[in-house]
């Protein structure tokens, strides 16, 4: 296995972020659900918008949350057992590269999705979700593995900064087919639109050829499977689980984790949808404000970063952020016009990159440095992830239907994040020396 740091190894690593950002963008963010509302609704705030699939009408937006709460609670048992054998065979790679061609040719799959599409384009947009979040699995696992304890803030930090360049290149790009599709032969914004999610198919692809020639291959311990692969993922979970209950700082972390991220990911999941049905913003404001989300975004992951290692390390900025999030929750259901609802997307863009980047090095601090089996602890890392995902998401879209508001859901939010500091306080009780890696966390 190569040493640890290698600065080819890592760009190279950060360059998947590069290629699958793009996804995460424009498709669960941007272009996407702008799309797919302008499509579904009738652009009236006194009427519901609702919409029939397979066989039962949702509200449009809730039919959104949900779809993205299936393809995560797919992932989150999937992902398992992928691990497991990927670990027993060492071949995560191969993981790697079959969730990323599922997830991108998805994608360009949805050049066809319209009103009378509807269903099979659905069933393509999640199936892209689970492409995207399968590769993470074993994406996130090689970060350990390549990089050092004192390091590991950086490089993840190098990571979402490569994914929001990246991402943000191929969206000025798409951005500028919506706006002028005439000028590239194409025939309005609608069609833009579509042509947008095949451009993200083979970016995706593409780019992602260079972490697919640069990183390790899998695990040089190479060991037949001596149980049933499709059962001993779990019981590596289980295994996990149990030492995580040892290592106090860890599992308060995990908890802190599990509530937060039910927030974060729907909150970046939604924003655009709630600025479409809330306010009214028009295709061009919304990717507007986007992307200028991503720019902020991207000195945010880097000062976080900063100041947890220079200052007071990754806890007491992750309470920081946690403080920040729960008041942009509170702000949005009192949101009224365009300007307030920029100011917000600027806050969350300084703050969205931060959270995620600490998150994963702060996570893969607490783990043995040494363990052959990073794998399993990032599946089991993704694995609360998802189901956070699963419940926040699902939360938001019955919430709004049960309430008829979007901003009500908002508010349940905020109640995650609440949740999620109190476990960070807990967390940072603890005395330092009750761990054995940099006392600076």
């Amino acid at each position: 296995m190569e040493q640890k740091n290698n600065k080819k190894t890592i760009r190279s690593w950060a360059f998947f972020d590069w290629a699958n950002s793009a996804y995460n963008l424009v498709i669960t963010t941007t272009i996407f659900p702008t799309y797919y509302t302008l499509i579904t609704s009738d652009k009236d705030q006194n009427t519901i918008d609702y919409v029939t699939f397979l066989g039962h009408s949702f509200v449009n937006s809730s039919l959104y949350s949900y779809a993205l709460a299936f393809a995560f609670l797919v992932i989150a048992i999937l992902s398992p057992i992928l691990s497991s054998i990927a670990d027993s065979r060492g071949n995560k790679m191969v993981f790697m590269k079959t969730f990323t061609y599922v997830g991108a040719i998805s994608c360009c799959g949805l050049y066809y999705f319209d009103v009378d599409t509807l269903q099979a384009s659905m069933l393509l947009f999640i199936v892209a979700a689970i492409g995207y979040s399968g590769s993470l699995v074993f994406y996130n696992s090689y970060l350990p593995e390549i990089a050092t304890v004192d390091r590991q803030d950086a490089v993840s930090a190098k990571g979402y900064a490569y994914g929001y360049i990246g991402s943000i290149l191929l969206q000025i790009l798409c951005f500028v087919f919506v706006f002028f599709p005439e000028v590239f032969g194409l025939s309005g914004k609608a069609h833009a639109s579509r042509f947008s999610f095949l451009l993200v198919g083979l970016w995706w692809i593409i780019f992602a050829q260079i972490p697919f020639r640069k990183l390790p291959k899998g695990s040089p311990n190479f060991e037949r499977p001596k149980n049933n692969i499709m059962t001993s993922g779990f019981k590596e979970l289980s295994k996990v689980w149990q030492q995580v209950k040892q290592m106090a700082y860890l599992k308060r972390f995990l908890y802190s984790f599990f509530f937060y991220s039910m927030g974060v990911q729907t909150v970046m999941l939604v924003a655009t949808i709630f600025g479409e049905k809330e306010l009214l913003l028009s295709t061009e404001k919304l990717i507007a404000v986007i992307l200028l989300l991503q720019l902020v975004a991207i000195p945010g992951a880097m000062l976080m970063s900063f100041l947890s290692r220079k200052f007071f390390g990754n806890v007491s900025v992750l309470i920081g952020v946690l403080v920040v999030w729960i008041g942009v929750c509170i702000s949005a259901f009192y949101v009224r016009t365009e300007l307030q609802f920029y100011f917000l997307a600027g806050v969350v863009g300084l703050i969205m990159g931060g959270i995620q980047s600490l998150s994963r090095s702060t996570y893969s601090k607490f783990l043995p440095q040494e363990s052959p089996d990073h794998t399993a602890f990032f599946s089991f890392y993704d694995v609360t992830e998802k189901i956070a995902i699963v419940i926040g998401m699902f939360s938001f879209g019955y919430i709004e239907e049960f309430t008829g508001s979007m901003r009500n859901s908002v508010i349940a939010l905020a109640l995650f994040f609440v949740v999620g500091l109190v476990f960070l306080l807990m967390l940072r009780s603890i005395e330092p020396k009750s761990i054995k890696v940099n006392p600076q966390i």
